[in-house]
């Protein structure tokens, strides 16, 4: 007696799943990295009296928009 089994929606399943999940960790990316572009260009506008009042050089502001973002 022969069997069959159809596996190919198996299949399809797991790679729909690993699609959807690198769909997600993309938009993750970029909605982290945008908040690392904004956190940059809005503490880039401000002035070094701006940013000595906030206690912040502006040597330090990729490491505060790193944080900001990624909170490393």
């Amino acid at each position: 007696m022969a069997t069959y089994t159809d596996t190919r929606g198996l299949a399809g399943n797991n790679l729909f799943a690993r699609f959807n999940g690198f769909v997600s960790e993309f938009r993750e990316h970029q909605a982290r990295h945008q908040v690392y572009r904004q956190t940059l260009v809005e503490l880039g506008q401000l002035t070094d009296r701006d940013l000595a009042d906030l206690g912040v050089h502006r040597s330090q502001i990729r490491g505060i928009a790193r944080e900001a973002a990624y909170g490393k």
